[in-house]
């Protein structure tokens, strides 16, 4: 299962309204990020991990969502840890895990069409500024599907570099992962350009999709 990859489940979290979700997490996020209660962390990771069992979600998926960030986070305790003080670091651990696994989990539990939706619903007033709310829902969405992509490409990387042992080799890495992330990027935009798309014309998240679809082959 790749990171953030939306997975259909008959559970509470699912039958929440995106726009709820998504409020919610921005409610807890900024909580998180301006409480130095370490507990306060700690519940909040632990909430994380139950709501995962109340999407009817296994653990391991939980897993999966740290694992790419398990690095940093690591460095950054460490950091924390013999700079400031052993508190500080674990403080700093807990809010990045808390944040991850919140916000992964509800990408799992929300098909992105409505995601998209929802925002493009709250965004709609910078429409009277001249700004496009169709347009800042497909730039919205996406990202959403760049975040599993760029990890799959980040893991067979990984692999790839593993077998001529460059495993601990950052630029052989970064330089490769940057590469394929850059061309994927310019095959979307050729795609995009190719059919003469226009955001604005869409009338739903669905139709956008829709109209971004590839042909069927003959």
């Amino acid at each position: 299962m790749s990171v953030g990859v939306y997975v259909h489940q008959q559970s509470p979290l699912h039958a929440l309204p995106p726009g709820v979700k998504l409020l919610a997490l921005a409610l807890v996020s900024t909580a998180l990020v301006l409480t130095p209660n370490i507990w306060l962390q700690l519940a909040a990771v632990v909430t994380a991990l139950l709501l995962f069992r109340l999407a009817r979600l296994d653990l391991n998926l939980a897993w999966q969502q740290i694992r790419p960030v398990l690095p940093i986070i690591l460095i950054l305790l460490a950091v924390q840890w013999f700079t400031v003080e052993p508190v500080s670091a674990l403080s700093v651990a807990l809010r990045l895990s808390a944040l991850v696994l919140l916000a992964a989990l509800v990408s799992i539990t929300t098909k992105v069409s409505a995601m998209i939706e929802a925002i493009s619903l709250a965004v709609r007033p910078l429409a009277y500024l001249g700004i496009s709310p169709t347009k800042i829902g497909l730039t919205i969405s996406l990202a959403l599907r760049f975040i599993p992509l760029i990890a799959e490409q980040l893991e067979e990387v990984r692999e790839a570099q593993r077998a001529r042992g460059l495993e601990r080799n950052v630029l052989a890495l970064v330089v490769p992962l940057l590469v394929r992330t850059l061309k994927m990027a310019t095959e979307i935009g050729d795609a995009i350009e190719a059919r003469s798309f226009d955001p604005d014309d869409a009338k739903s998240p669905k139709d956008l999709f829709s109209r971004l679809r590839p042909p069927p082959k003959p």
